[in-house]
């Protein structure tokens, strides 16, 4: 879907301020937003990062397009094939790697995953059953948000979203994460109001935020878009290998500030990954020496948004 694309795509060009070290407006919503000082995450460590894994439904016709030049055939069997191949194949092949590497992952579902594709589901879940989930909409083509109708319309999405979820998985997110990279500031209090703890829409910071709303507070896990492998696969035709170099070298600087300046408050990354990049045969070997990798830095905590969302309580 070429909107798919052009969203993701504006999503790079997004610049990146300071991390907060104050309290101030947010610069999209206008609302209140401060710092979450944190001393060090667990066990001293500096720098937290969250892996979120994106599973999602299009449906046919619809979603990411390998071969943009095919898009007038009828059908396109090399992009069905392309986005099929992403969920039959690779949400397994990733869900094992990270249950083989001992890492965990955090999992941003689309509402309408569960019923669609419930062999999927069922096997990926018994590959990692305690990994968090994100509510990520209800599928990320045709279902998105209702954006330019206010807050109370998006909540009652969010909310219908959250029952979606819940009755496909038996988990009630905490979560947000807004679907093909699309919300607006009308996003942000309807989250809160939907009773969303935790949003990844923030895509400017390396550090945790609060984002002060009439509904309550909504906290800010940074999801910058540089980081994120669909926007450098597709758009940019970046390798797995590529994103595994830039993967490794983001953490690692990360790392580095933190070791010159133990008084640097601790970042936070949030990762996304998707089965079309990282589900492959060739995408998985290159996670699996990103995950190793990661795991042997002394000051990088490899960890899940909830465990993040209960080291700060």
């Amino acid at each position: 879907m070429k909107t798919y694309f052009v969203l993701v795509l504006l999503s790079m060009f997004i610049c990146a301020p300071p991390a907060f070290s104050a309290s101030k407006n947010d610069w999209i919503t206008g609302l209140p937003r401060e710092p979450i000082s944190v001393k060090s995450w667990p066990l001293g460590k500096k720098v937290a990062v969250c892996f979120i894994f994106y599973v999602e439904h299009f449906g046919f016709g619809e979603g990411p397009n390998f071969r943009p030049d095919m898009l007038d055939r009828k059908p396109d069997v090399v992009d069905e094939g392309f986005r099929q191949y992403g969920i039959e194949c690779g949400v397994n092949r990733v869900g094992r790697v990270f249950k083989e590497e001992g890492v965990p992952m955090s999992i941003s579902l689309n509402a309408l995953f569960p019923d669609q594709h419930s062999e999927t589901w069922k096997l990926f879940r018994s590959l990692v059953p305690k990994a968090p989930i994100i509510a990520h909409g209800i599928n990320n083509t045709t279902q998105l948000l209702p954006l330019g109708r206010g807050v109370e319309d998006q909540r009652q999405y969010i909310v219908k979203t959250l029952d979606m979820i819940e009755k496909g998985t038996g988990v009630r997110p905490q979560g947000w994460s807004s679907p093909s990279v699309y919300a607006d500031a009308d996003t942000f209090p309807a989250c809160a109001a939907a009773g969303i703890s935790y949003s990844l829409d923030a895509m400017d910071a390396d550090t945790l935020s609060r984002l002060i709303t009439k509904s309550g507070a909504l906290v800010l896990i940074p999801y910058p878009p540089q980081p994120v492998d669909m926007g450098q696969y597709l758009p940019r035709h970046k390798e797995p290998r590529d994103i595994e170099h830039q993967w490794i070298d983001y953490v690692t600087e990360l790392a580095k500030e933190a070791e010159q300046d133990p008084s640097r408050e601790p970042t936070i990354v949030a990762i996304g990954v998707h089965p079309f990049v990282f589900g492959t045969p060739h995408g998985a070997l290159a996670l699996r020496r990103v995950l190793e990798n990661l795991k042997s830095q002394k000051l990088v905590w490899l960890t899940d948004v909830q465990a993040v969302m209960d080291a700060i309580k």
